[in-house]
């Protein structure tokens, strides 16, 4: 893997327009979208439903472009809560997902946390720095594990 592929993008705007971008990525399957809107900084951390915590934006590529080998993640963030620092924003919110499933289309939900640096902080980087779902009790399997 060549290194500027490993090396997360610059991504403006604020922590609502860079979760937007997110989840429009995650949707296409766009991974290069996707890595433009984590922070360019060693420590990234990404927990996956029913996953160990990735640190670094190799460890959080590699599994994302697992994923899209499958084909896109059509999540949709809804009842977001969000607080908001000087230093960041917490976004804590529900994930709804839409799978294929045995029987047909189902969703399913996930619980996650968005961090991301706010625009008072940090104006020439504003991107996530974590994303940290947990997932709400289902019947579909997201990732290959159990939910």
């Amino acid at each position: 893997m060549r290194k500027a592929k490993l090396q997360a993008a610059t991504l403006g705007g604020n922590p609502d327009d860079i979760e937007a971008a997110f989840y429009d990525a995650l949707r296409q399957g766009d991974i290069e979208r996707l890595m433009a809107c984590w922070a360019d900084e060693e420590e990234i951390v990404c927990v996956h439903p029913g996953g160990p915590r990735l640190i670094g934006a190799r460890a959080i590529r590699a599994t994302f472009e697992a994923m899209f080998a499958n084909g896109t993640v059509q999540a949709h963030p809804t009842q977001v809560h969000k607080v908001e620092s000087l230093a960041s924003a917490m976004h804590h919110l529900l994930e709804r997902v839409e799978v294929l499933g045995p029987d047909g289309p189902q969703t399913a939900y996930v619980l996650a946390t968005n961090v991301l640096p706010t625009a008072r902080f940090k104006r020439t980087q504003r991107k996530c720095t974590r994303l940290n779902p947990w997932p709400v009790p289902c019947t579909i399997c997201l990732s290959g594990l159990k939910c």
